[in-house]
């Protein structure tokens, strides 16, 4: 699936450093020449704050809570969404992010809503080099998992995650219907969607594959935007968690249970070993 770009979003390309050959980037490290400051400036556009509040409700609360966790380490903070949120629910939260232009703008959103992040910036792979503490739980979401190219990167990165959380913690991650992509399909089933609610960009894919998932980020003041995305199938993400060492895994689509081709899957993954418990996942 491809289309043909402006000379507005290539000269973009340039200043976030695709390079002329823009589909060939598929690097991990890239993600830090993706989300430069103007970038991760428009970021709130996207997300619109109170349109994807409406749009969760209380699904990851009430996860977290279920679950009894107490403390949650964000590695994928962004512009604080979630990280601001959580702290508004009396979450001990700690807020990690590879990108200091992200990681600035979550403490200043933070800081207008009363709220102080405790921030970190870590490479997941790495992640235990940068943060010291157990968690009971690990939230990787926004889409933010599909930044990692190789196979070892993930396995490392879900490693990570598995080694920080608490003996009985839980990790949640969500990804785009990449299934759905790669067979042709839309990036969004209908409407705005329930994850990038902003009603002043329009996000498509320009380019997808087995390999990448180039999508355009196109503003209402004309300024246009790339990220390159590695395209996860369910199938497996679900099977690396379980080869990592995640006792059981449930999945939801756009936040429920058995909605069959949804926008967004989000997995929570149990650390906790069950002796009398014989299924890994369902």
């Amino acid at each position: 699936m491809t289309t043909t770009q402006n000379p507005s979003s290539s000269a973009q390309a340039d200043h976030q450093r695709f390079g002329d050959s823009p589909e060939s980037v598929r690097e991990t490290d890239h993600y830090q020449q993706e989300y430069i400051e103007d970038f991760a400036d428009r970021w709130d556009r996207l997300i619109d704050w109170d349109a994807r509040a409406e749009a969760e409700g209380d699904f990851f609360i009430k996860i977290l809570r279920e679950h009894g966790a107490r403390s949650v380490l964000d590695v994928a903070t962004g512009t604080g969404f979630h990280s601001v949120r959580l702290l508004k629910e009396g979450f001990d939260v700690v807020s990690a992010d590879g990108s200091p232009n992200m990681l600035a703008r979550a403490f200043r959103n933070a800081r207008a809503r009363d709220q102080l992040l405790r921030t970190a910036q870590a490479d997941w792979r790495f992640l235990n080099r940068d943060i010291h503490e157990e968690f009971d739980a690990v939230i990787c979401l926004g889409n933010s998992f599909t930044h990692l190219f190789k196979e070892k990167d993930r396995r490392k990165s879900l490693a990570e995650y598995y080694a920080v959380l608490k003996h009985n913690g839980i990790l949640i991650l969500d990804h785009r219907n990449y299934d759905r992509l790669l067979e042709g399909g839309s990036a969004v089933r209908q409407g705005k969607g329930n994850v990038y609610c902003g009603q002043d960009v329009e996000v498509g894919p320009e380019h997808v594959d087995e390999g990448l998932a180039r999508f355009r980020y196109a503003f209402g003041d004309g300024s246009t935007y790339h990220l390159n995305m590695f395209p996860l199938r369910y199938g497996y993400v679900r099977r690396l968690m379980q080869e990592v060492g995640f006792q059981k895994i449930t999945s939801f689509g756009d936040y429920q249970r058995g909605l069959e081709n949804p926008d967004f899957y989000v997995h929570v993954a149990e650390k906790e070993y069950r002796f009398d418990d014989n299924s890994v996942s369902d």
